[in-house]
């Protein structure tokens, strides 16, 4: 398998891995500049020469897996008989560096609704490295024609055609997904919230509307949902920055995908310190 359809492989099952890449060489060494692995949890993929070099890397490469480490690492090694090896000798005579580079699992958003605001937000956020889900129960705008402004998506785009229960999705999404309900019915959004609210493994969960909407869609989940005011925490409405009050469609997608990126940031601003304080 080649290393680029490794890491396809590793992206399609949404696990985290590392590159291993011979940056340089210098006199004699197993394999040349160029030559690449591909580390999983489990599993690898090539060869950047065998003996110590790579077993080195394959275990630096899991330590920052599991660190959850996303800023790429240079390791040189001497291939000479004086050098101390964690796993064994290599003489070749030659020098090494060795480029590690991390390949996180990428994030993952689901809009549900693809109105003109979904589809605004869409044409966004397609211009980020994500998994997209589009979700709607109306054909039309899911429709090829009108979606063919995402062909260029460097998002890996899912579309999702659900008729009669969108929520039904939500247990598709893999884990930590973060949710966006903008649909063109209020009942729709309505029994959205209710079932983000019973999928605890999503990520964050935003709905479109005014402060009038959110009354009375709280006091439906208080009361008809049993859900308690921690479980309403999980929502955050309005969504957008609140400094931005442009009404076109264009104007709100922009709103939203800016405070969705601030809430990626804050994520990994907190996954850090969690990593560093372990």
């Amino acid at each position: 398998m080649t290393w680029v359809a490794a890491v396809a492989r590793l992206r399609a099952r949404r696990e985290p891995g590392v590159l291993v890449t011979v940056a340089a060489v210098r006199g004699h060494a197993p394999r040349d500049a160029g030559a690449k692995l591909v580390v999983g949890r489990a599993e690898t993929w090539g060869s950047i020469g065998g003996g110590n070099v790579e077993a080195v890397a394959i275990d630096r490469a899991r330590e920052m897996m599991l660190a959850s480490e996303r800023e790429p690492e240079l390791i040189d090694f001497a291939l000479n008989d004086k050098v101390t090896n964690r796993h064994g000798v290599q003489c070749c005579g030659g020098t090494v560096s060795v480029l590690l580079e991390p390949l996180p699992v990428v994030r993952a958003v689901a809009v549900f609704g693809v109105g003109h605001v979904g589809l605004e937000l869409a044409r966004i956020l397609a211009r980020q490295d994500l998994d997209l889900h589009l979700i709607d129960t109306r054909s039309d705008v899911l429709a090829e024609e009108r979606l063919a402004v995402l062909a260029d998506a460097v998002a890996q785009v899912h579309v999702h055609h659900t008729p009669l229960l969108p929520e039904e999705v939500l247990e598709e999404l893999p884990a930590g997904t973060h949710v966006l309900i903008m649909t063109h019915d209020h009942a729709e959004d309505a029994a959205l919230c209710d079932a983000a609210l019973r999928t605890p493994r999503l990520g964050s969960i935003g709905l479109i509307g005014s402060a009038a909407k959110w009354v009375r869609f709280r006091r439906r989940l208080l009361t008809e949902g049993g859900h308690d005011e921690a479980d309403l925490e999980r929502i955050k409405t309005p969504i957008g920055l609140t400094d931005i009050t442009g009404k076109e469609p264009a104007t709100i997608a922009v709103s939203v995908a800016a405070d969705l990126l601030r809430t990626f940031e804050s994520v990994e601003t907190v996954e850090t310190f969690e990593n560093e304080g372990a």
